[in-house]
C-alpha cells in the first residue's frame, strides 16, 4: 500500500473510531470468504459493517484513544465490527462467535473505554436503540391514556349525577 492509500486507510478509521458507537476487534483467522460473507450480513442487517484492518494503520488512527490497552487489541489477523448503535456489533459478532468458533472476540472500543470479550457479551446483552426508543414510547402512551381517564373521570361523574337528579325529578 502507498503513502496516499495509507492515509485514506487512517482518515476513514479515524472517521469510524469517532463516530461509531462501539468497535467490537475480531480475530479472524481460518474463517473462509463465505463465513465472512455472512457475518457481514449479519451485521448489515442491524446497520453495521465489518472491516479488515492493517493493525499499524489502525493504532496510528487511535492516537492514544483508549491507551496502550486499545493499541494491544491491534495484534494478528484483526477485523473490526462497528456500527452507530453499540449494540450491534456486539450481539452480531457474538451470536456468530457462538457458532462458528474461528472467530474470536478480543475486545471492544467504546467512547475510548477498552472493553475486554466478557464486556462485548455484556454490551451485546443490552437492549437495541430501538427497543429502548419502543419501550419508552409505551410508556410514554400508557400514562398519557391514564391522563386522558383522569380527565375524563370527573366528567363521568357528573354526568352521571345529572342524570341521576333528573330521573328522581321525573318520578
Amino acid at each position: 500500500m502507498d503513502k496516499a492509500g495509507k492515509q485514506v486507510a487512517r482518515q476513514e478509521l479515524e472517521t469510524i473510531f469517532e463516530q461509531s458507537g462501539a468497535v467490537v476487534v475480531t480475530h479472524y483467522s481460518g474463517l473462509n470468504v463465505a463465513e465472512l460473507t455472512g457475518l457481514r450480513a449479519k451485521l448489515r442487517e442491524g446497520g453495521g459493517r465489518l472491516k479488515v484492518v492493517k493493525n499499524r494503520i489502525a493504532k496510528v488512527a487511535l492516537d492514544g484513544k483508549g491507551g496502550d490497552a486499545a493499541a494491544d487489541l491491534f495484534q494478528g489477523p484483526v477485523a473490526i465490527a462497528y456500527a452507530e448503535d453499540p449494540t450491534v456489533p456486539a450481539k452480531a459478532a457474538s451470536e456468530f462467535a457462538k457458532d462458528n468458533d474461528k472467530l474470536v472476540l478480543i475486545g471492544a472500543i467504546m467512547d475510548g473505554e477498552v472493553m475486554d470479550a466478557s464486556g462485548i457479551g455484556a454490551l451485546a446483552s443490552l437492549p437495541s436503540r430501538e427497543e429502548l426508543i419502543a419501550g419508552v414510547v409505551a410508556r410514554l402512551l400508557g400514562q398519557a391514556s391514564q391522563i386522558g381517564q383522569r380527565l375524563e373521570a370527573p366528567g363521568q361523574q357528573l354526568a352521571g349525577a345529572i342524570g341521576a337528579i333528573q330521573e328522581q325529578a321525573a318520578a
